[in-house]
C-alpha cells in the first residue's frame, strides 16, 4: 500500500482518488460569472499564483476557444468546480472569456418545434 500523496490522482478501478471540491480548496463559487456555454481561451500570459495540476490541464485545453462545459467534461469534474478553476485562471491573467453568442432567439417556437420533431424521428 502506498502512503497518501505517493500514488496517482486516478485509479483504474476506484476512479478519482481526490474529492472534486478538494481541487478548488472547497470553494463553490467562481469569482466571475461563467455560463456553461461561455468560451474560454488561453491568453499566452504566464498565470499569476499557484497552479494545481487541474489548473494546468484546464489551461492546456484552452489553447483554442472552448466552452466551460467542454473543459468540465475533459477534466471529469463537476461544472461548479471547473468554473472555480477557470475563474482562478482568468483572475491570474492566463485566460480570457466571453459570454456565449446566440444567433437566434433561444425560445423561438419554430426552433423548439424543429428540435422536438428531430427528437421524435430519432425515437
Amino acid at each position: 500500500m502506498t502512503a497518501a500523496g505517493d500514488g496517482p490522482w486516478l485509479d483504474d478501478a476506484a476512479g478519482r482518488l481526490v474529492r472534486p471540491f478538494t481541487v478548488s480548496n472547497g470553494r463553490t463559487r467562481p469569482t466571475i460569472a461563467l455560463d456553461l456555454m461561455s468560451q474560454v481561451r488561453a491568453t499566452g500570459a504566464t498565470p499569476l499564483g499557484y497552479l494545481g495540476p487541474e489548473h494546468e490541464q484546464a489551461l492546456d485545453l484552452c489553447r483554442a476557444p472552448v466552452s466551460v462545459a467542454e473543459v468540465a467534461a475533459h477534466l471529469k469534474l463537476p461544472a461548479a468546480v471547473t468554473k472555480v478553476l477557470l475563474s482562478d485562471l482568468v483572475d491570474g491573467g492566463a485566460l480570457t472569456t466571453k459570454p456565449p453568442e446566440f444567433h437566434h432567439n433561444p425560445t423561438d417556437r419554430a426552433l423548439l418545434e424543429a428540435v422536438l420533431d428531430g427528437l421524435r424521428r430519432q425515437l
